[in-house]
């Protein structure tokens, strides 16, 4: 029997490898895989649905999914996680020592809804003392001028919110017009030797280890989507994925505790992965609706719905077909 042959777009994650590559076989399913910068798998798959398998963004699938538009259904494969206390840029001298003095301030984003900011902005309201409300809300490019908003907030929470179109967020940073910017990239110009801005959290290792230890809230950026007329015709195909992936991702995770060779260019690569034991369990980036994957799906959704992204407040199994709701099978 001839396989589905699907064409399959993703970073080229580790965790994922094994499954672009073909090392990882799936049965009845044939791979062609596109790896490129996220940006721009991203913006192709939000407005095109060019692939058949895509990386999708939290934010706008999340906000397409609530206004009952859904060309992608998502499945509980998680491609990318980032705490994002790291993504908290503020600029010496305006006066910001602690998350609750950003009250009131002029602050900018790249885009309202995009998963990053939608997490900073709800960890910062629910466990920091920030009030979103409170703020002057920039949209613009973070490097570039004319970047296109496409989930701004909802009118009717009346938010303190501008779309700038004819300057970037860092050239209003070196003018002095923001006081702050919330961005999963980092600016440019925080590298330069007499830098304007600085991190708020300046103990990120331990704030974030902390914040995880205390909320379970492990932030989930991208998940692997599946084209809805793919699903409609060949519904079988959810499982056999699910399974692809988690075997793809158990082989990585053997990886990164292999004291054999350095499969990661990355110094001490034990300690971190023992530090994740601890607080998450030996499979530290769960799958499915597993371990603290349910709390923290749902903490985006709430901050989604609360600030504005989505258009009503999704239930967590929303995301997903029944099909993947599953403990897969390895």
């Amino acid at each position: 029997m001839s396989k589905l042959t699907l064409s399959l777009a993703v970073s080229a994650y580790d965790h994922v490898r094994d499954v672009a590559s073909g090392a990882v076989p799936i049965e009845g399913i044939q791979l062609v895989t596109t790896h490129g910068p996220i940006e721009e798998l991203l913006y192709r798959t939000h407005n095109n649905a060019e692939w058949h398998i895509s990386e999708l963004g939290m934010g706008s699938y999340t906000s397409q999914l609530a206004r009952g538009e859904q060309p992608y259904l998502a499945l509980p494969v998680y491609t990318s996680r980032v705490f994002r206390h790291s993504s908290v840029y503020v600029r010496k001298g305006a006066g910001i020592r602690i998350p609750a003095d950003l009250n009131g301030k002029r602050i900018g984003v790249p885009e309202w809804g995009m998963a990053a900011v939608v997490y900073v902005r709800g960890m910062l309201e629910e466990s920091y003392g920030f009030d979103p409300a409170s703020a002057k809300w920039i949209q613009a490019g973070l490097h570039q001028p004319g970047r296109m908003d496409r989930m701004p907030p909802r009118a009717d929470l009346r938010f303190n919110y501008t779309q700038v179109k004819d300057r970037s967020l860092c050239d209003m940073l070196l003018a002095g017009e923001l006081d702050a910017v919330l961005s999963a990239r980092t600016p440019d110009i925080f590298h330069l030797p007499d830098s304007p801005l600085e991190r708020m959290f300046q103990n990120l290792h331990e704030e974030e280890l902390s914040y995880w230890q205390r909320t379970g809230i492990f932030p989930v950026m991208h998940l692997i989507g599946l084209r809805r007329d793919v699903y409609e015709e060949h519904p079988w195909v959810v499982k056999q994925l699910c399974n692809a992936f988690e075997e793809s991702k158990r082989r990585s995770l053997l990886r990164a505790r292999d004291t054999a060779g350095s499969y990661y260019p990355v110094p001490l690569m034990l300690h971190a992965v023992r530090e994740a034991e601890a607080v998450a369990g030996a499979d530290f980036w769960p799958y499915g609706l597993e371990g603290n994957n349910h709390a923290s799906l749902a903490a985006f959704l709430r901050y989604a719905y609360r600030h504005g992204v989505t258009e009503r407040e999704l239930a967590v199994e929303e995301l997903f077909p029944i099909e993947a709701l599953f403990n897969p099978v390895t």
